[in-house]
């Protein structure tokens, strides 16, 4: 059985699913340069503005409803992302009243987010994926492998995370945050933007005229540091090929890498290295997070839907923020490329050696 990705919609700091393409495709960052969120600090951040993260999943998740073949979601399952789950609700509550009297547990949980959607919307039951920045590519993942054996025909992937001082302060700590937008595959990038979103992909064992197909999925472990990818790209390299292979195609199918590219020293080295060794030079690779920032376990839906718009609108996205690239052995365009865009392949790499890697493809 095929999967395809059949309505899907986002809110980022660069706006709704139309605003960011037209942002990624003018080199226009959203990135805001804040100088409060930490104390004496500049830091480049994903900052949305918004009363809270339930109120953008309830926004995000009815739009997809509304413009879908369905009616409601009772025969729907929810698979949902994230890699902070209800965190920043309960630290609003211990910073505005310096205590942890008055936090639920309950509403802490990587499945608070899913449990309010299953609430609002009435979904047939829910799963919750937390696997830091892969927790949403895994739960694309989980959904096509569901789909294939008809265990479900109706699956709604949504990755969310919202901006949490824990989170920022511990990449801060990291010293991987950069004080300015960053700059993926560029030899003096210093550090990544950490930012929020909610991105949901409705995936269907039915296609219709605007669906694109989620070809093929790969995951792998290397395990190689808590923190730092394998330098040899082992990881990356197997959660590629893996996805390469479930898709029934060869690297020369591809058109486009939509990289991880976090513009962390360690990510973008290795990376790279597996692309070239992969693909070489013959297959264009961007990291659009020069736009978003990393939203971290919202990042694989919010690219899965960038992915799909590249195949629809015919158009690569270029690389923002590139001076001198790093690696002269991959093809990272700093323009628009009008092309026919046939495959995809998009990935998301996380803390511990957890990699995920998602083949989408246009509908023949």
């Amino acid at each position: 059985m095929k999967s395809y990705i059949n309505g899907y919609e986002l809110l980022c700091d660069a706006g709704d699913t139309k605003s960011l393409m037209d942002a990624i495709y003018a080199k226009n960052s959203a990135i805001t340069v804040d100088k409060t969120y930490i104390k004496d600090t500049t830091a480049g951040l994903g900052i949305m503005h918004y009363d809270d993260i339930y109120t953008l999943l309830k926004s995000v998740v009815g739009k997809v409803l509304d413009e879908s073949n369905l009616s409601d979601f009772s025969d729907t399952l929810l698979i949902l992302g994230s890699s902070v789950g209800g965190m920043q609700e309960c630290e609003e509550i211990f910073y505005s009243q310096k205590s942890y009297k008055n936090i639920n547990p309950s509403r802490y949980s990587m499945n608070a987010l899913s449990d309010y959607l299953v609430d609002e919307f009435g979904f047939c039951g829910a799963r919750a994926i937390s696997t830091a920045c892969t927790s949403s590519a895994n739960a694309l993942l989980l959904a096509k492998r569901l789909i294939s054996v008809g265990a479900y025909d109706n699956i709604l992937v949504v990755g969310a995370d919202g901006l949490c001082k824990s989170t920022v302060l511990g990449f801060f700590s990291l010293s991987v945050l950069s004080p300015r937008e960053c700059t993926p595959f560029d030899v003096n990038r210093d550090g990544m933007n950490v930012a929020e979103a909610v991105a949901a992909l409705l995936v269907q064992n039915i296609k219709n005229e605007n669906s694109i197909e989620l070809k093929g999925v790969g995951a792998s472990s290397d395990a190689y540091h808590m923190t730092n990818p394998d330098p040899e790209a082992t990881g990356a390299l197997n959660s590629m090929n893996s996805a390469l292979r479930d898709a029934g195609l060869k690297a020369d199918d591809i058109d486009y890498v939509n990289a991880h590219g976090t513009a962390t020293v360690a990510n973008d080295r290795v990376e790279a290295k597996a692309v070239e060794e992969l693909f070489g030079d013959s297959v264009h690779v961007s990291s659009t997070k020069a736009i978003t920032g990393h939203t971290l376990g919202a990042a694989g839906a919010v690219e899965a839907i960038i992915s799909c718009e590249t195949i629809k609108r015919s158009l690569i996205p270029p690389q923002t923020n590139l001076v001198e690239l790093e690696n002269q052995n991959i093809s990272v365009p700093l323009k628009p490329v009008k092309m026919r865009v046939q495959n995809v392949i998009s990935n998301s790499f996380a803390f511990g050696g957890n990699n995920a890697s998602l083949v989408f493809g246009a509908v023949k």
